[in-house]
């Protein structure tokens, strides 16, 4: 049993237990905004690089596959960090092809998968 001054028996005092649950709400309830947060970036993220290759040039005679620069796509969304990570894990899934440009920048291309294998 603990006591606290004066004698009193805190863990049985009307205000400790209610407390810890509070607070363990907020951290679950930060937690879960933190999830949506990271959830909607990947989705803008995605959005971003699909309304980005709608947008490539379609020419009839030339054969190259749309794509998109890491630069643009950090234009578009704040967080580049968080781009980054999402790219990564995009990269992982086999959802977009990831080619280092020989350009002097420090670039990357950002092909989709699909894209990359008919092409």
């Amino acid at each position: 049993m603990a006591v606290g001054e004066g004698g009193k028996n805190i863990a049985s005092h009307p205000h400790s237990g209610s407390d810890n649950n509070q607070k363990r709400k907020r951290n679950d309830e930060t937690q879960d905004e933190d999830l949506k947060e990271d959830f909607i970036m990947f989705k803008d993220t995605l959005i971003a690089l699909k309304i980005m290759r709608s947008q490539f040039p379609m020419i009839e005679k030339v054969v190259v596959k749309p794509f998109v620069l890491r630069s643009q796509l950090y234009s578009s969304i704040k967080d580049r960090t968080q781009v980054d990570r999402e790219l990564e894990d995009l990269r992982k899934e086999e959802v977009l092809r990831i080619f280092k440009l020989n350009t002097g920048q420090d670039d990357n291309a950002i092909m989709f998968m699909d894209d990359y294998l008919q092409q």
